[in-house]
């Protein structure tokens, strides 16, 4: 039988895990408002909801947060450079494909 110190705990953790999974969700959101502008200039034409998408999936916690943030202070050429980089890195590039391949090029 479990103990109320220990129910209370398990409760502490949760709460915690729940937090932290609402705290990454909201700055997901709020970097995609941020990148999804940047990917209509860079990407004109393309599937930049998809290659929106695929620069989140492949930005590391610390970009997410950042490009997050940029969504309250305003984008600058340090945001653009960030969601460049992520763009430009392997994982993120073969998402762009298989998002063109999905679209139908």
């Amino acid at each position: 039988m479990l103990r109320v110190p220990t129910i209370c705990a398990m409760m502490f953790s949760l709460t915690g895990c729940i937090t932290d999974g609402v705290v990454q969700d909201t700055s997901r959101e709020a970097a995609k408002r941020v990148v999804t502008p940047i990917m209509i200039d860079k990407f004109p034409g393309r599937n930049t909801e998809a290659y929106s998408n695929c620069v989140i999936d492949n930005a590391t916690t610390d970009e997410i947060f950042s490009l997050a943030k940029a969504a309250v202070t305003g984008v600058d050429q340090d945001t653009v450079n960030t969601v460049v980089g992520i763009s430009t890195r392997g994982d993120t590039l073969k998402c762009f494909v298989r998002a063109e391949i999905g679209a139908g090029m």
